[in-house]
């Protein structure tokens, strides 16, 4: 990040309180432009609440949210979005009958001020098929979302996140489901994104994360226990206790 530059995001004090259960607990962080960070920690340590505030599918109890330097703490999902925020999902948000294509025309189109219509805009099919392409389903497009395998309907989603060309991209558990041949190739798909791109993954394989990313935030009961340089934190006795297991 230069100087000058605004942090991607940055979360201060961030808590949200469901029914008397504190499911985030005053967590803060920054994550530079361009920064490839993992939220890792076992279930229940908060990390797809912590997703849902950043994305604004939910409010938060306390704390603020900034994206790029604005203060977005009360903006709706779209207002997001159109500061350049993408997510994925843990399951599959597709429309199963529609083809690959046209599930990508509708990403597409969902940013642009053009009336609804699938078919008129050349630019749009251009869009939606150069995504196709970066997730390695040119191929498939075509092809009913029904029809695809579990990992192609992954890749899909990557590719319906990128259509919006989003400078913050958050994927929650993008290998959930797959084999360890379909988790390898979603990671080298997802090495090779646009390193402008600043991405915050949710990831369980450990593998993964590290791979993946240039730094680790660990969540357990809500709190930020650890955060660093990966290999820091995968040595930190604190993380191999809770997440690991070990002692």
């Amino acid at each position: 990040m230069t100087e000058n530059a605004a942090p991607a995001l940055s979360i201060t004090g961030l808590s949200k309180e469901f029914g008397g259960l504190l499911a985030l607990d005053g967590v803060s962080l920054t994550v530079a432009p361009g920064e490839r960070r993992a939220i890792i920690g076992p279930n229940g340590a908060g990390k797809t609440t912590l997703f849902s505030l950043i994305s604004g599918e939910a409010r938060p109890s306390a704390g603020r949210i900034a994206l790029f330097g604005r203060d977005v703490t009360r903006f709706a999902p779209y207002r997001r979005a159109g500061l350049g925020l993408a997510r994925t999902y843990q399951i599959t948000n597709l429309f199963p009958r529609l083809t690959a294509l046209d599930n990508c025309l509708l990403a597409v189109q969902a940013l642009s001020p053009a009336k609804f219509h699938l078919h008129r805009y050349p630019a749009f099919h251009q869009r939606a098929r150069r995504v196709l392409d970066a997730v390695g389903l040119a191929d498939k497009e075509d092809e009913a979302v029904r029809n695809l395998s579990h990992g192609e309907q992954r890749q899909l989603e990557i590719a319906l996140a990128l259509a919006g060309s989003p400078r913050l991209l958050l994927l929650d558990e993008p290998t959930a489901g797959l084999s360890p041949a379909e988790s390898h190739a979603m990671t080298a798909l997802l090495k090779d994104l646009d390193p402008a791109i600043t991405v915050l993954v949710i990831e369980h394989d450990m593998d993964v994360a590290f791979a993946l990313t240039d730094r680790i935030t660990v969540l357990h009961y809500g709190k930020v226990v650890a955060d660093g340089l990966a290999q820091e934190v995968k040595a930190n006795a604190l993380v191999q206790e809770i997440y690991l297991g070990t002692s």
